[in-house]
């Protein structure tokens, strides 16, 4: 699954290798932006909700044991009811989906139930602790630094709402490192929706033949690239160790360059 390097000429697009395999980038020689990804490519998410969760169990549900405590953990990111997912596909507002989930999760685990003013409580809770927990994934600025060197333009497709990850963005110290950022609100819809990776596309003025996206999702970010068009890339970040025979896979975004055909990642 990994090319060799490919050589940049002066207009800045990297001829990329024909040995690069299931990319698909033998079809699609030259590549000219990549699209990232945020929760959990660029910023280490996962930990932070672990954070924002470890507050909501000591404020709200103290009753818990330790082990039914990392039960809520996996019950809040793994959104069981599909509330999230509807949220991108435009069928809830951001503050429903949310107190859906909140509602779920109280059921599920015998917390309370909220009113309005609890709620507001809880609500402020959880993104204070949330947002002071957000951090770079340790291999992010390595990998841009040396997809800009590689004259490559950058921007993201995202699941979330595009003023928010452009704050979380900046709060990690990423702030300007995209070209563009398509949030979910954009066009009231998200990935895998194909609009939203053409629009990214448009937006940095290449066709969705030149780009490639990278994300920790493999429906949503890899195949959903894939079928818009573009080589999609499933960043296997929570080790899984499955290898799907239809995209490429990294274990981390140390391989990313490897499989654009871009050589070693420092």
């Amino acid at each position: 699954m990994t090319g060799t390097r490919g050589t940049t000429g002066t207009s800045g697009t990297t001829t990329a290798s024909a040995q690069a395999g299931p990319t698909g980038l033998s079809q699609r020689s030259r590549l000219r932006a990549v699209l990232l990804d945020i929760d959990d490519t660029l910023v280490d998410t996962r930990y932070a909700f672990h954070r924002a969760l470890a507050h909501v169990v000591e404020t709200w549900l103290p009753h818990l044991d330790p082990e039914a405590a990392r039960r809520a953990v996996r019950h809040w990111i793994g959104d069981p009811r599909g509330h999230f997912r509807r949220y991108i596909d435009g069928k809830l507002d951001f503050f429903t989906q949310r107190r859906l989930r909140v509602d779920d999760l109280h059921a599920t685990f015998a917390g309370p139930t909220l009113d309005d003013d609890a709620w507001d409580r809880w609500q402020g809770g959880y993104e204070a602790a949330f947002q002071a927990a957000w951090r770079p994934t340790a291999d992010a600025v390595a990998l841009l630094d040396l997809l800009v060197a590689e004259g490559l333009i950058l921007g993201s497709v995202t699941n979330g709402e595009t003023g928010y990850q452009l704050g979380k963005l900046g709060a990690v110290g990423l702030s300007g490192r995209l070209a563009t950022v398509v949030g979910v609100d954009v066009l009231g819809r998200g990935k895998p929706d194909p609009e939203v990776f053409r629009l990214a596309c448009d937006r940095l003025g290449v066709s969705v033949a030149e780009t490639a996206h990278i994300g920790d999702e493999l429906d949503v970010d890899a195949r959903g690239a894939r079928d818009a068009g573009l080589v999609g890339i499933w960043l296997d970040r929570h080790g899984s160790g499955l290898t799907p025979p239809d995209v490429p896979v990294a274990r981390g975004l140390a391989d990313v360059p490897g499989l654009l055909g871009l050589g070693p990642h420092p």
